[in-house]
This record gives structure tokens, C-alpha cells and sequence, in this order.
């Protein structure tokens, strides 16, 4: 929950910021997008270096063990996971449309949503947070969380599209 939670904080402070100052909200959030991936790529990197946030148990070839796993297992190094794809791949998907802006908040809306798919699919080698277990025994937390940040990104792109379609007719 601390990624979701801090992006809601994130939101929210930025919102406050861009009315003090009179700032349009979706371009700024369309302006600080891109950077976003390259930063969790970054911190992802780091929980793999401090050997933590480190995934489910594997067989796989490509398993490692971490120092502060209490039951000594191969595990999937999901960090890595991570920091390629929430962060390395989406940022090259932002950057790659960073000049295409089919209307404010775009890039934002196309962020969330992208994250959150990716998110979702990575939480499955993923291991979950201790104390927030599972959903219905199939879903983790981290996952329940990314399905509402689908729908809500969907939701916004929705509506901030159909408002550019309006003030262009």
C-alpha cells in the first residue's frame, strides 16, 4: 500500500500546489509523468540491493537467495522485475508518446493505467506484505489496489477525452 498511498499523497499535494500557485493540474501531472518510472526504477534497485520486497518462492533458474528471508528459499527477484518493467519499460512507452497529447492529463491517465497493469501482473511472483495477506485468497492487496487504479485511470481518460472532443467541435 505505501506506492498507492504515496501516489494519493502525491495527488493530492500536487493539486493543492497547482491551485496556490494557479498552475494547470493535468499539465503539470502530464509534465511530471515521464520522470516518475525512472525514479521507482531506481528505489526498486535499491530494494534488491538491501535484499528486501523480494518475491514469491521459485524453482526457477533464475532464483536467488535473499539474506533477510527467514526460510532460506530461492525466490523470485521481483525488485528486478520491478525495475524493469514499472519502471525502465514504462517510462520508454512515455517517452516514446511524450509529443502525442490527445488531450490534458493524457500522459498521467496513460501512466496510471500502464502501471497498474503491469503492477497486477508482477504482484503474482510478487511476495505479499505481511499483515495485508490476500483478497478472497486470489487477489493480494496489490492487486485490488491496481484493479481501482485501472478503473479510475480508465475513468478520467474517459472523461478528459470526451471533454477535448467537446471543445473541439
Amino acid at each position: 500500500m505505501s506506492y498507492h498511498g504515496g501516489l494519493v499523497g502525491v495527488i493530492l499535494a500536487s493539486l493543492f500546489f497547482c491551485y496556490k500557485n494557479r498552475v494547470n493540474f493535468w499539465h503539470f501531472a502530464d509534465l511530471v509523468t515521464p520522470a516518475i518510472p525512472l525514479g521507482y526504477t531506481f528505489g526498486r534497485i535499491g530494494n534488491f540491493l538491501n535484499g528486501e520486497l523480494f518475491g514469491r518462492v521459485t524453482t526457477a533458474p533464475w532464483g536467488m537467495y535473499f539474506p533477510l528471508d527467514p526460510t532460506h528459499q530461492l525466490r523470485h527477484p521481483s525488485q528486478l522485475y520491478e525495475a524493469f518493467f514499472e519502471g525502465i519499460f514504462l517510462f520508454t512507452i512515455l517517452w516514446s508518446v511524450r509529443k502525442k497529447r490527445l488531450f490534458n492529463g493524457f500522459h498521467f491517465c496513460l501512466y496510471i493505467v500502464s502501471y497498474s497493469i503491469v503492477r497486477f501482473c508482477i504482484e503474482f511472483v510478487r511476495e505479499p506484505n505481511p499483515g495485508l495477506g490476500s483478497i478472497l485468497h486470489f487477489f493480494t492487496m496489490g492487486q485490488f489496489l491496481s484493479i481501482a487504479m485501472i478503473l479510475c485511470g480508465t475513468f478520467i481518460m474517459l472523461i478528459k477525452r470526451n471533454q477535448s472532443l467537446k471543445i473541439k467541435k
